[in-house]
Formats: C-alpha cells, structure tokens, sequence
C-alpha cells in the first residue's frame, strides 16, 4: 500500500511516523515539497527512510513571495534520485484570489520545469477549475490531481487521462458528490492519500493525520467502487509505481 501525499516535514517524528505505516502495510509514501526549504527537508527524510520519495515544487500560496524566483534552485533539486515529481503546483483562488497572475505565471513555470524533465506534475487546485484545465490542456506530461475535490475537472481530467488522488475528506459524511466521482475514475487512474498532518479520515477526524491512516480511505473508496479494499490498495499501488515511475 502507498500513500501517495504526505507532508512529513510537518510531522513532527517523521520516522517514528513511517514506522507506524509500515505496521500497517503501508510500505512506500510520496512526501511533498512545498518550497524550496521544505523541498530540502522532504529529501533529507527520504534519504532516511527506505520506501519514501519526494515531489517538490512551490506551492500557489507562495507565488507572490520570493520563493516564485527559485525554479533555478528547485530544479537543481529535482535531479536527487529520490525526486519523482514536480508539485504541489498549482492554483489555489479560495485563499489567493488577490495573486491570480502571479500563481498562474508560478504553476506555468513549474509545468515546463515537469515537462523538460520528463516528471509528472502533482497539482493542487481548489476553485480554479476553467483557469486549471485551460493551462493543464497545453501540458503533455503526467498529472497528478492531489486531493482531488473539484467534480467540475472530472470530465477534463478523465479525457486527458489524469491521475485522480483521493484523500481523508472523501470520508466526510457531506462529500457525497466527491464519492460520486471516486467511483467514475477508470481502475488505473486512481489514487489515494493522506494530504498529513490535514484532512484525518472520518474515524479520526479532529486529530493529526499521518500516512498509516491511509487505510481508512481506501476502505471507503472500496465501498463506493463496490470492489475489495485489498485488491485496490494493490492497484492503486501499481498504479502510483506507474505515475511516479517508482522502483
């Protein structure tokens, strides 16, 4: 099993965390840069711990700070044997509507950044649904949508062959259109993660997510799919390996 976006710089053990996955059967996590700090700290970690890779970019709540101007350094970064994806990039327009240019312009560059390198993109997107698929239509490479919860860029993404990521909010009670969607994704283009230390499943909501909690997720995406837990954390798995072209 693999949780395919942790944030395990914000945990505050990281190892005693990955531990505590594995004891769960989860064997391999993707920990997520969010700027260039975070991108080196999220590299230390996985050097630490077998079955951890990293995705590093510059997040969209960043992209009218200074952190925009260092693609130069996050691509330098990218060349670690344990980087496997550009992300989270993206645009966030809930909580930045303020910096619309400078977020599109950042995701822009971080897309030609995953697609010179020939790396998917791990994309964050909340309430910029026309402005996310008009720029996602120009970019050839593999996409990631992480903590899928946009209906709306089903369609668009399920057409362009995107990878769809499900997270603990699809657990909530009220996500019913969300669960809708998880049970439309072809069988090789789901995912599943925790989005740690955010978005506890369900049963645990109110606490600190960590990646061992993403069975719970699964669980819930089984029953939607009206197929077996086990069979599709395997298949997600196998499918994560492809995305994210893992060992």
């Amino acid at each position: 099993m693999i949780d395919t976006h942790a944030h395990l710089d914000a945990l505050e053990d990281p190892r005693a965390v990955v531990a505590r996955a594995r004891d769960v059967g989860v064997t391999r996590v993707v920990t997520i840069g969010t700027g260039i700090e975070s991108c080196r700290a999220v590299l230390a970690i996985a050097e630490q711990n077998d079955g951890v890779y990293a995705a590093l970019g510059i997040d969209p709540h960043q992209a009218a700070t200074g952190e925009a101007h260092r693609i130069g350094e996050l691509r330098e970064l990218l060349g670690h044997e344990r980087a496997v994806a550009v992300g989270e990039a993206g645009l966030d327009y809930h909580y930045g509507a303020e910096t619309k240019d400078e977020q599109r312009r950042l995701f822009e560059a971080q897309l030609e950044l995953a697609q010179q390198l020939g790396l998917p993109v791990v994309v964050h997107t909340r309430e910029a649904n026309d402005d996310t698929e008009s720029i996602l239509r120009a970019h050839d490479g593999a996409v990631v949508m992480h903590c899928f919860s946009e209906p709306g860029l089903l369609a668009a993404g399920l057409e362009r062959g995107w990878y769809f990521s499900f997270a603990g909010n699809v657990t909530y009670p009220k996500a019913a259109e969300l669960r809708e969607a998880a049970a439309e994704v072809p069988p090789d283009r789901i995912l599943a993660e925790t989005d740690s230390p955010y978005l506890s499943p369900q049963p645990l909501r109110g606490r600190p997510n960590e990646p061992a909690n993403i069975v719970h997720t699964v669980a819930t995406l089984a029953d939607v799919r009206g197929e077996d837990a086990d069979e599709l954390a395997a298949r997600i798995d196998a499918n994560a390996t492809v995305a994210f072209s893992l060992p």
